[in-house]
């Protein structure tokens, strides 16, 4: 480069590392640092400081961390400064130490070394380019040991053998001047274990390659499980291993290696596989954790439960009879909806986080868990069709509905987002269908965590004939009791409503799923709020000690488990993050999360720009019209902003956010457009300037169901069939003068809970009644307050930036006093 160049460069393009050297040597100067430079810069017109502008460098002084000269030199650089402006007004100064940082040093390392992950077998290739005054000799090492022979730029072992793994840096020497590079991580990969379908691994290019995958075990108590994972690709990636869906802490290396294992180990592990553009996910694998029996024969010696037989005698048999007797799952599966944004009735708060924490739980208890936000009629028909094709003989089903409900008759009834006002059973589905479908599955354990209201629907007079088989398997909890209202406490938190409260601190128990419930019971009767208001109730057949516990001991139909785990799998697919490259030479990260099985988060982040251009901005845009996003929620700086509360804190920083929720709405695959936008600092007019790539990310999560299609005919339909279904009498909302004359009782007592309006409030800001089947919310003689109103904490009315909370970590008995002494009915 000529000294013509280099005196033409704007200092804005100089390098952190200069900048920095310079900044300190300028900060410490007292005649000779940045305010008399400021002085010097200030009496050239073409970049003149003024007073105002050293005032803002000198605020920098206080800051932690804050340097004035790095104030000014960028004040400067955005007026135009030169490399030759700066360096003659350094002259001036007179500080040949800050001159010095500006000269190119004796000896400068322009390549570093790369960490890589390989096959065995291939070639390694390690890399150290440097630049000096004088000849540049290089040595490399492997720790602290000299490797033979290196004395080149390049370090080539031909082929990489497992004991070549760790780490090498490379020593260059120029004259007197000396500098190491920086370390580089070897990981070599034996992949005679395990190989990937379909790949090939004859040369690396940088991407990243999975090559091996864990392998499912079956261990006992005590012993020691070990999985192994691997992925090439340069650099070398980074592991993090899952249990049930949940990151486990500190498991970040290839193998994870857990010594003495205990009966909640057991689960379906899988490990996530990232570089700074990609990330892919290993297959997911069961681990079956047995208990270790062992007994003591005639005081003398210990045997495992494999060796008592071989003892033999019949005292050994009877003793072994007489054990409880260990249950397992074939499968656990869980479908989870929560309906809060009604149509026609008001809307809820607490369903999204109630269904998010149970989703986080019941995966620790190793459910395969498909969570679904507000849907229609026929979505909720194909969604309970899809969770039946999951079920088959000995699996948990496990089915939780928070949203608006009622009972008649001893049935129960789901109410669509979409439901009329007034509903009908025709509108809504009946809980005790899918238990009889459920049934004709021969599952091992039906359990049904209804948080909904069970007051009577006056508009609906059908007795539907739904006969049960006889089995001693299914459990029942209601959130409330019979006739009565399910409540929900709206303040300025973000929580869940009364039974996921109780419920989410006994979930995770290992014991009998009936002693947990009663437990909850327990603990809600403590709950001055709702004291005689709200109780759980709990039905059931259990005869066995069933619990959500049991470990997953898979049947020996491999193929039927493998077709029900591929059904799975397809709603929880998110598409690849993937890096996207510009023709400006802009570089973006796309990314993707899962907040629920139908609500995807989109972001984007500037991995790469051009030095020269100074503002970089990736946008996403032109979704499909089935997904009705709101273009004034897309693409913000904090999650929050977006409507993103759940998952804030574990999504990646300095990006811009998208929530994409109704997923299950899609019916082609899901095309946008990513848009960049960029302006260049040498641009007189500072337009900016557009680049879009088109992006295909086919079908994500529940998307790839196609819950929207027509319900089927041997859907959960057939077996909700009443007398009023809409192809014999279709339901129709009131007309005007029916809601006008409703209108006119709307004046009540608020100083008192009505048994007819069961919402509990502590807000001062009117959100709506909770009647969700009466004609109008503010009808009081119709008695039609058949709707969830949920104990919760409350959506923020109006969120800000600050991220929340996921889960409510307040002092309960704090939490009491608060809702007692401001306890009145929802204003209407």
């Amino acid at each position: 480069m000529s000294d013509s160049l280099e005196r033409s460069t704007k200092i804005n393009l100089l390098k952190e590392s200069i900048v920095k050297k310079l900044c300190e040597v300028l900060d410490k100067s007292n005649s000779k640092g940045w305010r008399k430079l400021g002085e010097i810069v200030s009496s050239d017109r073409r970049f003149k400081v003024s007073s105002d502008d050293m005032e803002m460098c000198s605020l920098r002084v206080l800051e932690v961390e804050g340097s004035p000269s790095l104030m000014l030199l960028r004040l400067m650089g955005e007026r135009g400064c030169t490399m030759g402006h700066l360096t003659d007004y350094l002259q001036t100064l007179g500080n040949s130490d800050a001159l010095q940082c500006l000269k190119p040093p004796a000896l400068q390392i322009l390549i570093q070394p790369q960490s890589v992950a390989l096959i065995c077998g291939h070639n390694l290739r390690l890399s150290c380019h440097a630049v000096g005054k004088s000849p540049v000799q290089y040595q490399w090492f492997k720790s602290r040991e000299e490797v033979p022979n290196s004395f080149s730029p390049e370090l080539l072992i031909s082929p990489v053998q497992l004991k070549d793994a760790g780490f090498y840096i490379c020593r260059v020497n120029c004259g007197d001047a000396c500098e190491f590079s920086q370390w580089a991580q070897v990981d070599v990969l034996n992949v005679t274990m395990s190989y990937a379908p379909g790949q090939s691994y004859q040369s690396i290019d940088g991407r990243l390659k999975l090559a091996i995958h864990p392998q499912s075990q079956r261990l006992h108590v005590g012993e020691t499980l070990q999985l192994e994972c691997g992925a090439v690709g340069r650099p070398i990636p980074r592991y993090q291993w899952h249990r049930n869906g949940v990151p486990i802490p500190n498991a970040t290396k290839r193998k994870l290696m857990i010594p003495q294992v205990m009966q909640d180990h057991h689960g379906r592990y899988r490990c996530e596989i990232s570089s700074s553009t990609e990330r892919m996910w290993t297959n997911e694998v069961d681990v079956v954790i047995a208990p270790r029996i062992s007994v003591q024969i005639s005081g003398a010696m210990e045997c495992s439960e494999d060796d008592i037989y071989a003892i033999g005698g019949d005292s050994c048999e009877l003793f072994l009879n007489s054990l409880p007797e260990q249950l397992y799952a074939t499968d656990k599966v869980a479908l989870l909806i929560g309906n809060l944004s009604y149509q026609n009735h008001p809307q809820l708060k607490a369903p999204m986080v109630d269904v998010y924490d149970l989703t986080n739980l019941l995966r620790q208890l190793n459910f395969k868990v498909v969570s679904l936000l507000d849907l229609t009629e026929s979505e909720m028909r194909n969604a309970v069709d899809e969770f039946l094709l999951l079920l088959h003989k000995g699996v948990y089903g496990l089915l939780y509905y928070a949203g608006h409900g009622y009972e008649n008759y001893g049935n129960s009834f789901m109410v669509p987002v979409d439901a009329p006002n007034p509903y009908h059973s025709a509108n809504c589905l009946c809980v005790q269908s899918i238990l009889k479908l459920m049934q004709e599955k021969e599952t091992g354990l039906n359990v049904f965590l209804l948080d909904m209201c069970r007051k009577r629907n006056i508009h609906d007079e059908s007795t539907p004939n739904i006969v049960l088989r006889v089995t001693a398997n299914i459990v029942f909890g209601y959130a409330t009791c019979q006739d009565a209202e399910a409540f929900e406490l709206s303040s300025t938190g973000f929580t869940n409503g009364v039974f996921v409260k109780f419920l989410k601190k006994r979930l995770l128990d290992d014991e009998k799923i009936t002693v947990v419930l009663d437990r909850v019971a327990e603990d809600m009767g403590q709950f001055d709020a709702t004291k005689g208001k709200q109780a759980l109730e709990i039905r059931s057949s259990l005869s066995e000690r069933r619990a959500l516990t049991d470990p997953i001991l898979p049947s020996d139909s491999a193929d039927l488990v493998h077709a029900h785990s591929r059904q799975w799998a397809k709603a929880h697919e998110l598409p690849e993050s993937m890096s996207l490259n510009f023709d400006c030479g802009a570089q973006i990260k796309l990314g993707f999360a899962a907040e629920f099985s139908n609500v995807l988060v989109i972001y984007t982040h500037i991995v790469k720009k051009p030095e020269d251009m100074s503002f970089c901005q990736a946008h996403v845009t032109d979704f499909s019209l089935d997904l009705d996003v709101d273009p004034k929620e897309m693409n913000r700086e904090t999650p929050e902003e977006t409507g993103i509360y759940l998952l804030s804190s574990s999504l990646p920083q300095h990006c811009l956010y998208t929530r994409l929720s109704s997923l299950q709405k899609l019916r082609e695959e899901l095309v946008f457009t990513v848009c960049l936008q960029g302006t260049f600092a040498a641009m007189d007019d500072d337009h900016p300037i557009f680049w879009t790539k088109s992006v295909n990310i086919g079908k994500p999560l529940i998307a790839r169901l196609d819950l929207h299609r027509a319900v089927r005919r041997n859907s959960c339909l057939q077996t909700c069939m009443m007398p009023h279904s809409p192809s014999q009498s279709p339901c129709h909302s009131p007309g005007p003068e029916h809601q006008h004359h409703l209108h006119h009782g709307s004046h009540q007592d608020y100083n008192r809970l009505s048994p007819q309006h069961g919402y509990l409030h502590i807000s001062e800001h009117a959100q709506g009644a909770a009647g969700g089947c009466s004609f109008s919310c503010y009808d009081q003689l119709s008695q039609c307050d058949f709707d969830r109103a949920y104990e919760s904490d409350g959506l923020l009315s109006s969120p800000g930036k600050l991220s929340i909370p996921i889960e409510a970590t307040e002092d309960i008995n704090e939490l009491q006093a608060v809702f007692i002494s401001s306890l009145h009915l929802q204003p209407q």
